[in-house]
């Protein structure tokens, strides 16, 4: 069975491991049918993504075919033949995360392809309880909702308010479905990002007109759009610790920063500018079964156009050659995936 190891930063190799045996209880044995990546495995990739040991393989934006269903007392919405997407975060349940509703920053958390290995594999045996169908969704949208789910998740944390003024920083995947679920949300959203490729794509496809060029004097771009005044909600989904240090400063009095990239080391900021601002500070980590339906949902609904995303694909047998290149934002990938079809 052919799978996608990733050995150490820079060493991805293609190798042939044994088969996974039959679904136990209450798991499903399931064909990868599509693989998105995720900036996740390009930071793994390149030896700085938190939460990652070596070797892994990688993949947890996942769809997939259900082969086998294993003894359960579990009532499931789906059956052998299926097509479903994956919920890759693999909670322990009964922690003080979980059993308050918070299953996406459980204290155990272990999430597939990264702390345990995940979908870049032909077949694999996973959670019955992870799986969710969604009938009418092209199998390679199906493998794009858990990246669109890290959206929601942060628009829902922002409580955005209708008209709300949010800035979202850094225009790759995850930046552009926080914009999204942001809009959808109720905002009106500006975008700001150094590659002047992805703000065409914002304006082109998700039909933001307010495009900030970060290199440029942002904070007199912002200011010129919004008349004069700051965001009230700000994402930063870079990932870029200089970044996220300086996204503090567009922040308007009594408006909230979300930073929903994260990075290895600490973050410092000026307490005076924090307090003064009487700034709200969240984090957002994963998303939860609620943020799967939202999205499932606004798919279905034809609220978001998923079509222009996909940029770059490869097989099994050319991924290792081509993924180096899938960290080049120069070679114009918004989103790439693999096809085991």
């Amino acid at each position: 069975m052919k799978a996608i190891v990733l050995e150490q930063p820079g060493s991805l190799n293609l190798r042939d491991v044994p088969p996974p045996l039959s679904a136990g209880q209450d798991e499903v044995l399931a064909r990868v049918r599509r693989v998105g990546i995720c900036g996740t495995d390009l930071h793994a990739f390149a030896g700085n993504q938190n939460f990652f040991s070596y070797p892994r393989i990688m993949g947890h934006e996942l769809a997939v075919e259900v082969l086998e269903i294993g003894a359960t007392d579990q009532v499931l919405d789906y059956a052998v033949g299926d097509i479903c997407c994956v919920i890759p975060y693999l909670n322990c349940g009964d922690c003080i995360a979980c059993r308050r509703g918070k299953s996406n920053c459980c204290t155990r958390m272990q999430v597939l392809g990264v702390h345990v290995d995940g979908g870049m594999r032909e077949r694999f045996t996973l959670p019955a309880d992870k799986l969710l169908k969604a009938e009418g969704i092209p199998v390679e949208h199906l493998a794009l909702v858990e990246m669109l789910c890290i959206g929601a998740h942060a628009a829902k944390r922002a409580h955005i308010s209708p008209g709300e003024n949010a800035l979202v920083i850094g225009a790759g995947p995850i930046g552009l479905a926080t914009a999204q679920f942001a809009k959808i949300g109720g905002a009106e959203v500006t975008v700001m990002e150094v590659n002047s490729q992805r703000l065409q794509f914002c304006s082109d496809v998700l039909g933001i007109d307010k495009l900030v060029d970060a290199r440029q004097d942002p904070l007199g771009q912002i200011r010129a759009l919004l008349g004069g005044e700051l965001p009230t909600l700000v994402f930063d989904c870079t990932g870029n610790a200089k970044s996220m240090a300086a996204a503090f400063d567009y922040v308007a009095h009594g408006g909230s920063l979300v930073l929903v990239g994260h990075i290895k080391g600490d973050l410092s900021f000026s307490d005076p500018h924090f307090h003064s601002h009487e700034m709200t500070l969240l984090a957002s980590r994963n998303a939860t079964p609620a943020d799967f339906n939202w999205v499932i949902d606004s798919l279905r609904a034809g609220s978001i156009n998923l079509a222009p995303w996909i940029t770059h694909q490869a097989g099994p047998d050319s991924i290792v050659s081509e993924f180096p290149g899938w960290l080049d934002p120069g070679t114009g990938v918004i989103k790439a995936m693999l096809s085991f079809d």
